[in-house]
Formats: structure tokens, C-alpha cells, sequence
């Protein structure tokens, strides 16, 4: 024990030393968002910090991918500790891009200074030396859910399987030695606190094209079909099932039309959706997609119009390790006080993290450093020390309780998880949620 809280010490004491630093790079990717798979100047940044730190470095992984790993050249147990790269499009946000929209109204740059946090401290000489097995820095592409599209081309021409960057590392086999994973999430829960535990929902995706027929909206429009009115009467039939999802299933069903039409004097003849398919269990998410493409296909067939419904693999429920979590809440605690570590209830939203969970023993706490709505243009990182210094500070901690003496409650820990499913029962079903499918009358 008094060896475990000297290597603590040790690296609170080198981040404490970085501190400035570490919040620079993460404001630093705040004013520079890119979204999902395109976060090119993001991953060269976090490489050079990773090569920099002396750390083993492979990048270009599901296409903006970076991991750096810190060896300690002894047996014991792989932790993947990660931060996502990518940003939301919410323009009007202040620190949105003024061309594309993009913005970190998520905080993922504040996850990426936290990961680098727990990097710089453990990557110490003196910290290393006292642990065994290794930790994978992973910065990890394509969190945010968005520009469906976009990413069904990147599938098209092979340069990506799956939409979700975690899910993309899981596949090419990022994961195949990892025994425990984590990351720290901005929350928006009491201020000034670390949220533990919870739970997510899992979800599918769907891009649906409605294909009318063009004619001039003011002097034939009888020689048209319109595909808006179909897409309107796909919306309404979602909305009269509404009643039928059971409360329990936290379903959550919230398309956008991408596309209305061509121009105003023409009959619209190509209207495109995209639309989430949420819940709390995989048979509530299959459940209400078969609702929901119904109610696609009666607003083709209500107006002559043809509807093609592409329906792509979300993520997975997540559920986080209680094992793990109780290591992480004493961590926290010493840090901020017991008082001040909350428990998370279930949350309606959705991450990849839920992927990892699944294969995994698996956390995502959140660091309550944030004020305004998420994925609103009001939400902000408010104080960075706890969001990046302390967040990082509480998974480092942690760390070193996994891989020091020997790394003998890492063992245990990873040894007594009840895997749900293989990386290849994985990968299966996940590829079973797609499908691609085109109907008329």
C-alpha cells in the first residue's frame, strides 16, 4: 500500500507540473473542431504529443486514429485508457468552426486532455518503474453519431465498416489484448462532482430516401409525386406509434430531413432522412425499427413514391464494472472528497463506450465541469481542472491500483468478467443490424 501511495504522489506531483500545459492543448482543440473521421489536424496534434513523451506511436487507425502505448517491459495487464478526437456540427456554438459547423459541444476536448494527462504522469520514470503491463493511449475517431451519409460513403469504398470509431479499433483488432478500459466524460450533472456508474442506450441508424417524380409545382404539379408529402406522412406514422414504446425501454426515435427538394417550383422528388433508432436493450431497438420502417414504407405507399431504407449498426447498451467503478470511486474521492462522487442514474444517450463494455470490463465517469445543454450552442467546459487535470488525475490513480504489485488487482479483476459476448460474437452481431432495403407500391 505505502508503495502504491508513493507512486501516486509521484504522479500527481508531474502532472501538477504540467497542469498549464495540458489545459492549453485541450483549449487548443476547442477552437480547432473537426467531426467525425475527419479529424485530421487533431490526431497530428495528440501524435506529436505521444512522440514527444517518448510513448510507441501508430496513427492513421480507422482512418484518424492515434495510439501510443507506454510498455513497462513486464508481464501483466493491457489497459486501454482513450478520449474521443471528433466534435459535433452545432453552428452558432462560440467556439464553433465558422465554415463547416463543427464544435465541441460534447467536451471531447477536454477527454483528450485528460487522456494526455494520465500519459504525462505515468510515463514519469519514477511512476513506470513501479508498475507492470502496459497502458494503450487510444484517441479514438467518430464518437458523435452524425453525417450519416458522409460515413455511408467512407463504407462504400471500404475505408470504414462500421460508423463508430471504437467499434472500427475493435475490429481491426485494437482490442484483442486489452483487459480493462476507460475514459472520463464531461457531464452536465452537480457541479463540481465525478459521476459513477449508469448506463446507456444502445442504438441503430437509418438513412431513408424517398424518390418521387419532378413536375412543376405551380402548373402540373398532378403529374408529380411528392416525395416531401411522403416523407411528412413517414414522420406522423412514427409519431402515432409513440404510445406504443414501453417507458422501461427509454425508446427514443428523433429523425431530421437532410434534404427537402430541389427547388421551391418543383415537385420535390428526392427527400432524404436520417433518424436514430434508441433504447435501453437490443430487443426494444429491433422492436422499434420494425415500427419505424413501417412507418417509412406507408408514407411511400400512401402517396405512389418509392422509399429505400438503409439501416447501419449503432452501439451497443452500455454497462459499466462495478469492480472497476469502486476502484475508480475511492480514486475520485481522494481527490474531491466522498461527498462529492455521485451515482449516475440510466441515460438515454448513447456512446461506443457501450461497445467497449460489451467485450471489456469497462468505465466512463464524468467530470461535472460543464455548464449549458450538450449538443447545445451553450455548452461549455467551465473549469478545467477538474474536467482535464483531476479527471486525469482519478484514471491515473487507478492505473496504478490496477498494474502495480505485480498488477495483482488488474488480474483480478479482468479475470473475474463475465465476458457478455467474444470480439467475434461482436462483430456478428453487429453486422446483422444492417441491411438495406427499397420498396414501392
Amino acid at each position: 500500500m505505502a508503495e502504491r501511495a508513493n507512486l501516486k504522489s509521484s504522479f500527481s506531483s508531474t502532472v501538477n507540473q504540467r497542469s498549464d500545459e495540458l489545459e492549453r492543448i485541450a483549449r487548443d482543440i476547442l477552437d480547432h473542431p473537426e467531426s467525425g473521421y475527419r479529424e485530421v489536424r487533431t490526431s497530428k496534434l495528440v501524435a506529436d504529443w505521444f512522440r514527444d513523451a517518448g510513448l510507441e506511436v501508430q496513427t492513421g487507425i480507422a482512418k484518424t486514429g492515434v495510439i501510443g502505448t507506454l510498455d513497462t517491459g513486464k508481464p501483466g495487464p493491457h489497459i486501454s485508457v482513450m478520449g474521443e478526437l471528433d466534435s459535433l456540427i452545432v453552428p452558432g456554438h462560440a467556439h464553433a468552426d465558422s465554415d463547416t459547423g463543427a464544435a465541441h459541444a460534447c467536451g471531447h476536448h477536454a477527454q483528450i486532455g485528460s487522456m494526455l494527462t494520465v500519459a504525462a504522469g505515468l510515463s514519469e520514470a519514477s511512476v513506470k518503474d513501479g508498475l507492470v503491463g502496459k497502458i494503450s493511449f487510444m484517441a479514438t475517431p467518430a464518437e458523435e453519431y452524425i453525417e450519416l451519409e458522409y460515413r455511408e460513403s467512407l463504407h462504400e469504398k471500404g475505408e470504414i465498416e462500421f460508423f463508430g470509431g471504437k467499434q472500427e479499433f475493435i475490429k481491426l483488432g485494437f482490442f484483442n489484448d486489452v483487459d480493462i478500459a476507460m475514459l472520463t466524460h464531461t457531464g452536465g450533472e452537480t457541479e463540481g462532482t465525478f459521476g459513477i456508474g449508469g448506463s446507456n442506450n444502445g442504438m441503430i441508424g437509418k438513412t431513408v430516401q424517398y424518390i418521387g417524380k419532378a413536375a412543376h409545382a405551380g402548373g402540373s404539379p398532378h403529374l408529380g409525386v411528392n416525395a416531401l408529402s411522403a416523407a411528412h406522412l413517414g414522420l406522423a406514422a412514427i409519431h402515432a406509434q409513440r404510445e406504443t414504446f414501453r417507458d422501461a425501454d427509454t425508446v427514443r426515435v428523433h429523425p431530421i430531413i437532410t434534404k427537402g427538394g430541389a427547388a421551391v417550383n418543383s415537385v420535390p422528388a428526392d427527400v432524404r432522412i436520417e433518424t436514430y433508432v434508441r433504447a435501453s436493450n437490443v430487443p426494444a431497438i429491433l422492436n422499434t425499427s420494425e415500427k419505424v420502417d413501417r412507418a417509412f414504407r406507408a408514407g411511400a405507399f400512401a402517396t405512389g413514391a418509392e422509399v429505400r431504407i438503409t439501416t447501419n449498426p449503432g452501439y451497443l447498451p452500455a454497462k459499466y464494472d462495478e469492480k472497476l467503478t469502486e476502484i475508480y470511486r475511492h480514486n475520485a474521492a481522494s481527490l474531491i472528497g466522498d461527498d462529492n462522487v455521485i451515482r449516475l442514474n440510466h441515460s438515454s444517450g448513447c456512446t461506443d463506450m457501450g461497445d467497449v463494455s460489451q467485450i471489456v470490463p469497462t468505465i466512463q465517469p464524468t467530470a461535472n465541469a460543464t455548464s449549458g445543454n450538450g449538443h447545445g450552442i451553450d455548452y461549455l467546459v467551465k473549469n478545467y481542472d477538474l474536467a482535464v487535470i483531476k479527471a486525469g488525475k482519478a484514471m491515473g490513480m487507478t492505473v496504478i491500483d490496477l498494474l502495480a504489485d505485480n498488477g495483482e488487482k488488474g488480474k483480478k479483476l479482468s479475470g473475474a468478467f463475465k465476458t457478455p459476448m467474444s470480439i467475434s460474437e461482436y462483430l456478428s452481431r453487429m453486422r446483422g443490424f444492417r441491411s438495406d432495403a427499397t420498396y414501392s407500391e
